[in-house]
């Protein structure tokens, strides 16, 4: 069983990784968000193999409601959403990359290097899974997840406020 959790675990690591490059290799915005929900999606399947399946449902019931927003909201808005037109989706390359080794550096040697403390026997079940984060949720953290939500759904309004064209009576706006 393990054996095959692991299998699990590395295909949908990789997944995520692949699909994560694909984002920046594409000429289209939809295609990018497409990718985008694809490597996000395999992490949640990733919490799924691990046997967390709240987070794992969590994590693809929002990041697929989340990217098809983007990507509604790129075909409204974007000049070429199709990627008909040679674009670049990377910018500062070279700065981009530095950046990218220093974190993926730092990351390892976090991995490697830190005392993560004695492994857990036997992991909770699910239900007590899900009782602890909801606890958690609605303690200490509460406060900044919905200030952020509140934050997220406002930009929202604003930006399609913002892009609406006022409707003009009688000649007037």
């Amino acid at each position: 069983m393990m054996t095959a959790q692991m299998l699990f675990i590395a295909f949908f690591g990789l997944a995520a990784v692949w699909f994560g490059i694909v984002v920046f290799r594409t000429f289209s915005m939809v295609r990018s968000a497409l990718a985008l929900l694809f490597s996000q999606t395999a992490l949640g399947a990733m919490f799924l193999s691990m046997q967390v399946e709240f987070l794992g449902v969590l994590q693809i019931m929002m990041m697929a409601t989340e990217m098809s927003i983007m990507a509604i909201f790129m075909v409204m808005f974007m000049m070429d959403p199709g990627g008909l037109g040679e674009m670049d989706m990377t910018h500062q390359k070279r700065l981009s990359l530095g950046a990218g080794l220093v974190a993926f550096i730092a990351a390892v040697a976090v991995a490697v290097f830190v005392d993560w403390g004695p492994v857990t026997g036997t992991p909770p079940d699910a239900a007590q899974q899900t009782v602890d984060l909801g606890l958690e949720l609605l303690g200490r953290s509460m406060l900044i997840f919905e200030t952020a939500g509140i934050t997220i759904l406002t930009a929202m309004i604003a930006a399609t406020a913002v892009a609406i064209q006022p409707v003009k009576r009688n000649g007037k706006p």
